[in-house]
């Protein structure tokens, strides 16, 4: 058993988190992380209207009565989905941890407050971190350069943002770019993170909602398989590398605008590849951390794996410790 802060601020057993992943953070896998004795997250926008989503929350406590969150994403859009709405059903699901991504959570963090809820913010720098603990939010999740989805444009690994977040901010800190072993979170540990945050590990679970193709490409893949898309636009987005994303980057290469890579990178298509298998229908994200995926385990296996994998690397460590202090001339 590994305790830390965040293990006890949100009543879980272990410093593991699957994060909100669009297609993904479903009912199925969400619930299998929390029986577990992880954090799993459902992601608001992966359903289609805020009944949806209260429908979802139902299916969820229905395989699981342990806790789990719901991730919500606020992304700047010409018709932006109706937050509120999905914020309603949020605290009248009587839900006791949201995970907040993309925009500052600022314009929602009195409803959250006000109804008792925890919130995670997910940040890709200090800075961020440091205005989100400004803001109330009771932990950050620092996105590593490695991760899947959107690094931002900084380029700092998880090797440097972990460390550097967990000196500035007095809230936990989670891990989140890179992790998908008990290596990973024994080095997360160590470096100041109280929880690692797993998305692309936690696609390549029998639980997840994914066609066995995406994770079978997953386990065969190596840490270069991942492309940096529209970094030209600042709106990097690292993805699996596929006929696609290359096609993306050589448009951009030569110019084009994002109306011209519009019909390459839309989210639908990203769908179309967890449901269908054709690795080849579109852009969908995926971190480096792919290099370490060696099995399609279930959700229980892999928790338990990464946690007595852990234990046994910071016992190792300390006992090395041990014998070197002890053989120091006194």
């Amino acid at each position: 058993m590994i305790n830390t802060r965040l293990t006890e601020m949100l009543d879980i057993e272990h410093p593991v988190i699957q994060g909100g992943m669009q297609w993904v953070g479903r009912a199925e896998l969400t619930s299998a992380v929390a029986n577990a004795g992880a954090l799993g997250f459902l992601t608001a926008l992966t359903q289609p209207t805020p009944a949806a989503l209260a429908a979802e929350i139902t299916r969820c406590r229905d395989l699981t009565d342990r806790v789990f969150g719901v991730n919500l994403t606020f992304l700047p859009a010409v018709s932006p989905p109706p937050y509120e709405e999905y914020l309603d059903v949020v605290i009248e699901s009587g839900i006791t941890v949201v995970e907040t991504a993309g925009q500052s959570p600022e314009p929602f963090m009195d409803r959250l407050n006000a109804a008792g809820i925890r919130v995670i913010h997910k940040c890709t720098s200090v800075a961020h971190a440091l205005k989100a603990e400004a803001l109330g939010v009771d932990a950050v999740s620092i996105d590593g350069f490695e991760c899947a989805g959107h690094p931002g444009e900084r380029d700092v690994p998880s090797l440097i943002l972990v460390p550097a977040a967990a000196d500035a901010v007095s809230i936990p800190v989670i891990a989140s770019g890179g992790f998908g072993d008990g290596r990973g979170l024994a080095a997360a540990l160590a470096l100041g993170a109280e929880a690692v945050n797993m998305g692309t590990r936690f696609v390549a679970t029998q639980e997840a909602p994914v066609h066995p193709s995406v994770k079978e490409r997953m386990v065969k893949a190596t840490e270069n398989d991942t492309k940096l898309i529209m970094r030209e636009l600042r709106n990097s987005w690292r993805v699996a590398s596929n006929s696609v994303s290359r096609e993306v980057n050589e448009r951009l290469r030569q110019g084009a605008d994002f109306p011209a890579i519009r019909e390459l990178v839309v989210g639908t298509r990203g769908r179309t590849v967890f449901e269908s298998g054709d690795i080849e229908a579109g852009v969908w994200s995926c971190g480096q951390v792919q290099g370490l995926i060696r099995d399609v385990p279930t959700v229980a296996a892999l928790v338990e794996r990464i946690v007595a994998e852990a234990a046994a690397v910071l016992q190792r460590q300390s006992a090395r410790a041990e014998v070197g202090l002890t053989g120091i001339p006194g």
